[in-house]
């Protein structure tokens, strides 16, 4: 490609903050996949955050990003899949597929849609030493007749705006707002912008635990909720201790370790294994598409502790990102860990943010 900037290139990166601080351009924050987009006349590319190429699972994103954006260009943005007026993460994910055929398949009947929100080289020009306001100029311009399946990601400098997105957004599945100085130079890799999400606190059942890669010590909890049926699901994880903090959970949980899963099936995910029981329910094990080699191994523990975490965002019944530890709940019985402690935000119909 004969562009001013050229693959691999990593995104610039956001820090995470309590508040959303005055006088910056906001944007959602999107919970798709990162994608930096290089086209150079017929010649497209779609780059992931880790570098890796990502155009063979969305082929029916090609055509329109060539339709959709100037002929020489580096647009950074997300890609993302809605349905029902809402984000939809497990359908993202499920792109991530081994086989074309299938990538094929979903990419018919579930069409992914880029939202593009910087541009970092248009013709011979780089931008990315251009301070943000006029790279976000450039791409108002080459984007203000655009449409589907490019969309150009809604910004304000409107603090009072910012405040009513982070709480109306979150109903159509977004998970907070972006923040981007406006005299800011794009510098890749960096954490740079700021991201302010939500955080929510559940008291979970924990029922399992990974070791960490350096060594016999916890690397997550695993954590579960009960649902409805009085089935015991995986909602997700906590990790991020200190390496002493580490050592001591283990020695800590030792007498509720369940090594070698008994056959009386005392334990909800001991079927974990088998591929059909994560077809009706959630446990660990699950395969892992974007890294074949990661070991999906994990040590059952009796399901008696409670603990208090900290999480920011609800993708279906789990936790979207790795939740916070906060503290033991001793006085919690696990049965009463379910999901109906969940706060669900009001709806909100992305298509109105979309258009």
């Amino acid at each position: 490609m004969d562009l001013p900037v050229t693959p691999p290139l990593l995104p610039m990166l956001a820090r995470a903050a309590e508040r959303i601080p005055p006088g910056m351009s906001y944007e959602a924050k999107w919970d798709g996949y990162r994608a930096v987009v290089f086209r150079d006349g017929e010649r497209t590319e779609i780059g992931s955050r880790s570098g890796k190429s990502l155009a063979r699972y969305f082929p029916e994103l090609l055509p329109g990003l060539r339709r959709r954006l100037p002929d020489r260009c580096v647009v950074d943005g997300e890609i993302i899949i809605v349905r029902d007026g809402r984000l939809d993460f497990d359908a993202l994910q499920e792109r991530i597929h081994p086989a074309d055929s299938r990538v094929r398949k979903l990419a018919e009947e579930i069409p992914a849609s880029y939202v593009a929100f910087d541009m970092l080289a248009v013709g011979s020009h780089s931008m990315l030493a251009t301070p943000f306001r006029e790279r976000r100029m450039v791409l108002e311009e080459a984007l203000h007749h655009t449409g589907p399946p490019v969309h150009l990601a809604p910004a304000t400098q409107d603090h009072d705006l910012a405040l009513r997105w982070f709480d109306e957004f979150e109903g159509a599945g977004l998970d907070g707002i972006v923040a981007k100085r406006l005299e800011g130079p794009y510098r890749p890799g960096e954490r740079s912008m700021i991201k302010i999400k939500h955080e929510r606190t559940a008291d979970c059942v924990v029922a399992g635990l990974r070791t960490h890669k350096s060594g016999p010590v916890v690397g997550s909890l695993l954590l579960g909720l009960y649902d409805e049926r009085g089935r015991l699901q995986q909602v997700g994880a906590c990790g991020a201790f200190p390496m002493r903090r580490r050592a001591e959970l283990m020695e800590e949980l030792a007498p509720l370790r369940m090594d070698g899963l008994p056959e009386d099936h005392s334990h909800p995910w001991d079927d974990w294994r088998n591929a059909e029981a994560h077809a009706g329910d959630r446990m660990p094990g699950s395969p892992n598409r974007w890294n074949g080699q990661k070991d999906p191994s994990w040590i059952p523990l009796r399901p008696e502790r409670v603990c208090e975490v900290a999480y920011d965002h609800l993708q279906g019944d789990r936790f979207r990102h790795t939740a916070q530890f906060r503290r033991w709940r001793p006085d919690r019985e696990p049965d009463s860990c379910t999901y109906a402690q969940l706060e669900q935000p009001a709806t909100f119909d992305l298509s109105t943010l979309l258009g």
